[in-house]
């Protein structure tokens, strides 16, 4: 079996054709669909990038335990587990966030890896002077401070870079990933990740891709809005939106000649295909830009799966309602090389779901960032549950790699480390235990914001897809929080963690 496993980052599944979008126009990921079973229950587990990648290596979920860092020591990924079990596995990517202290661990646990630069704030392009009164007639400053001290002003100094195409890193890593087809489409037994960032933010692409997508706006450029409530005219909201619509046409069609690659080698019969994102976007639904720091509404957590797998070519252009995660794509991947996952892993092969789309792996999800709401889900509703303070003391982090999306633990968070005898995950391993002090710089306080928009609600998303209308009915929030508590008894969720949530273990 050789295995591709395509990740985008912050794929909205309202913006592809195939589950619905009729405003941004993408042929080839509905080609897919129309050869491949589409999931239109998933849903992600811990978030963003870096815990959401964790759930995918380890196939469990890791929120309720630490925050955004490194892959543990004690994980066992699902590279290194291939690997050592003789499946080559390759990861191309341009998701800079691995090369940064708190992404650490990940690229490693492959037999090999190809890291495309220019994303995003990656530091990349070396300017001492960069050209600030140039910057500050072409973009806008709503979305980007004229000071090299703000991490979007390096966006700019690599855009000096991308002035063709083929510079574009999406088309660096589809370049790539060709250029390891070609090498090895012969060969057998190989997994490769190709993960593109995009259509993650800033919105940037080449500007044939704009030329569908013109919003009115004449302004100066709108392409990276902040984590914050929706404050722009109209005319500028359209203009966001219009750019994001843009990149996800040029991931459509990038991941098209992928297809194209299957249907020139005839790679259908004997390669899996496996398409997904590790979250959503809000674009200005619910009044707010980003993620994290709202509520996990329906864009951001319920996102797409498509699968081929060459064992089952009945289930190609069918759909299923099984409520599944990204926790689920960890054993699937295995057992497409007919690897058993370890006894940790607490999430399914879908193979079982391929074979019959009615099969039901779960009775709810649930899904979160550390010391944010925990999110269940049922396929028919959905619920955000916060604390009685989400600003309260009392959540501690569990690590051997204390580090933060860019930086390590400080001093004065380590000086509250204590031993803990570990969990039923960490091979036996004692761990540090730090206390998750308000002030830290974990993901969302990391840019001195934190959550907003505060309180339990709950939705039927079936009647109520856009999340208009939330209601109460305790039984159904029982139902749902019962399910929760099976889930977090499962993952040996600390004891504190019921406590600060008001739970009951």
């Amino acid at each position: 079996m050789r295995t591709v496993f395509v990740l985008f980052d912050s794929l909205n599944r309202t913006a592809m054709g195939c589950y619905g979008s009729e405003a941004v126009k993408t042929p080839n990921f509905d080609r897919f669909a129309a050869r491949a079973q589409t999931f239109d229950n998933h849903y992600v587990g811990s978030l963003p990038c870096m815990p959401a990648r964790r759930d995918l290596h380890t196939g469990r979920l890791n929120f309720t335990h630490r925050s955004w860092g490194p892959l543990e020591p004690y994980d066992k990924s699902f590279a290194q587990i291939l690997k050592q079990n003789g499946t080559y596995t390759h990861l191309i990517s341009d998701h800079f966030h691995y090369f940064e202290d708190g992404g650490s661990g990940f690229h490693t646990r492959f037999s090999s890896f190809d890291f495309i630069r220019g994303q995003e704030y990656d530091p990349w392009v070396a300017m001492v002077q960069p050209p600030i009164d140039r910057f500050k007639e072409i973009y806008s400053e709503k979305h980007y401070k004229m000071t090299p001290e703000d991490k979007h002003f390096q966006a700019l100094v690599n855009r000096e870079e991308l002035q063709e195409e083929e510079q574009f890193p999406t088309a660096k890593c589809f370049a790539s990933a060709f250029d390891f087809l070609d090498k090895n489409k012969v060969a057998d037994d190989w997994m490769l990740m190709l993960e593109c960032f995009d259509p993650h933010e800033p919105f940037h692409v080449p500007p044939r891709f704009r030329e569908a997508y013109e919003s009115g706006y004449n302004g100066k450029i709108l392409d990276w809005p902040h984590y914050e409530r929706v404050s722009e005219s109209e005319s500028e909201m359209r203009e966001i939106r219009a750019n994001y619509a843009a990149l996800v046409a040029m991931c459509d069609e990038y991941f098209g000649k992928l297809l194209d690659y299957f249907d020139e080698h005839d790679m259908w019969k004997d390669t899996a295909l496996i398409l997904t994102t590790d979250h959503g976007f809000l674009l200005s639904e619910h009044e707010w830009w980003g993620k994290c720091r709202m509520p996990y509404y329906e864009e951001i957590s319920h996102i797409p799966l498509i699968i081929h797998d060459p064992r089952f070519p009945e289930a190609g252009g069918r759909r299923t309602n099984a409520l599944t995660q990204s926790i689920d794509v960890m054993p699937t991947i295995m057992g497409l090389h007919g690897i058993e996952p370890p006894a940790e892993v607490l999430a399914s092969d879908l193979a079982a779901v391929m074979k019959d789309p009615n099969y039901q792996l779960r009775e709810v999800a649930v899904f979160g960032i550390f010391g944010g709401p925990i999110g269940i889900a049922d396929g028919t509703y959905a619920t955000y549950y916060y604390p009685p303070d989400i600003f309260a003391e009392g959540l501690r982090e569990y690590t051997l790699a204390p580090a933060h999306m860019t930086d390590f633990f400080t001093p004065k968070e380590l000086r509250t480390a204590e031993l803990s005898p570990g969990f039923n995950f960490t091979q036996g391993i004692p761990l540090l235990s730090i206390a998750a002090q308000s002030d830290a710089k974990r993901v969302p306080m990391n840019d001195g914001i934190g959550f907003d928009d505060i309180g339990t609600r709950l939705y039927n998303v079936v009647s109520d897809p856009k999340q208009k209308a939330p209601f109460v009915d305790e039984k159904i929030s029982q139902f749902l929080m019962d399910g929760a508590l099976k889930i977090l008894q499962q993952h040996d969720t600390p004891a504190e963690v019921y406590g600060w949530y008001g739970l009951l273990k």
